[in-house]
């Protein structure tokens, strides 16, 4: 018979995180999942709900995700664990956990007093993003991998074994979408939002979306060619200075994605990425 599972959503900050309390219903052991914005507010949920906190776990490096580890591993000698491509790549969230960091390869099992659980890596997102998995009862906690009514942005990053090249971060997230689907899961929690009952309905929107969104970028690419840039200017014309590196993003990830597929052109020149259609 499995172990009862305690999940604690906590809404912090100004960004609606959800930042979670995970562990056994029974035993007071608890992971604090993507530590975040209110370390005060962390520690007295878990006091409330009689719960010692003995672990985080990190989904992704992003700074909504994990500007409370610091403060949290100032005041509790615990480890903290996310994917090892996340720690490889991201200086920031070395910086943050420093030597509680305990890097996590795929399938790695979590124990939480008497609850197990699997780090699944789901790139896409970042290139080490994570998602945690109880499998007893296919229950995942997932970061900004899986989110109710938005479709996570794909960022810019350099690919985590080759980082003078560029980490393909849209044909990566689809696999990762796949990868948690093929557990069937029952309950998804995501980095926002509420939680995801169903899974199979949120996974087939999904790719409707990105199918929607590659079919308006190559629309977009024009004969005599353009950077990516310009193609994120024609998608998001509205979008102001804090989302326009996201738009940039967007643009990239899709026009990666048809390049990889043959439906459009690269070609470098001085230092610059021009995208046309092909002849």
């Amino acid at each position: 018979m499995s172990t009862p599972l305690y999940v604690r959503q906590l809404q912090l900050g100004p960004m609606e995180n959800f930042v979670y309390l995970a562990g056994a219903r029974d035993a007071p052991e608890v992971a604090v999942v993507d530590p975040a914005w209110d370390v005060d507010a962390i520690e007295q949920a878990a006091k409330e709900d009689g719960k010692k906190i003995v672990a985080a776990f990190l989904s992704h490096c992003h700074g909504d995700h994990i500007n409370g580890l610091p403060e949290l591993l100032q005041r509790h000698d615990i480890p903290a664990y996310a994917q090892r491509d996340e720690v490889d790549f991201s200086s920031d969230l070395r910086r943050a956990g420093g030597d509680a960091l305990r890097p996590l390869s795929p399938g790695d099992e979590l124990e939480i007093g008497p609850l197990r659980a699997k780090a699944l890596h789901t790139p896409g997102h970042t290139p080490g993003s994570c998602s945690f998995l109880r499998e007893a009862d296919r229950t995942v906690i997932a970061g900004d991998c899986v989110l109710k009514r938005v479709t996570p942005n794909p960022v810019i990053s350099p690919d985590p074994i080759d980082p003078s090249r560029r980490f393909r971060s849209l044909a990566e997230y689809l696999v990762s979408l796949a990868r948690v689907r093929s557990f069937a899961p029952t309950l998804v929690f995501g980095g926002h939002g509420e939680p995801i009952h169903d899974y199979e309905e949120l996974f087939n929107r999904y790719l409707r979306a990105i199918n929607d969104r590659q079919t308006t970028v190559l629309r977009l690419v024009p004969k005599t060619g353009a950077t990516a840039w310009e193609i994120s200017r024609l998608m998001f014309p509205d979008a102001d200075n804090v989302h326009k590196f996201l738009a940039v993003s967007e643009a990239v990830a899709h026009l990666d994605q048809a390049h990889a597929e043959n439906k459009i052109a690269l070609e470098v020149s001085d230092g610059r990425e021009i995208y046309r259609q092909l002849d």
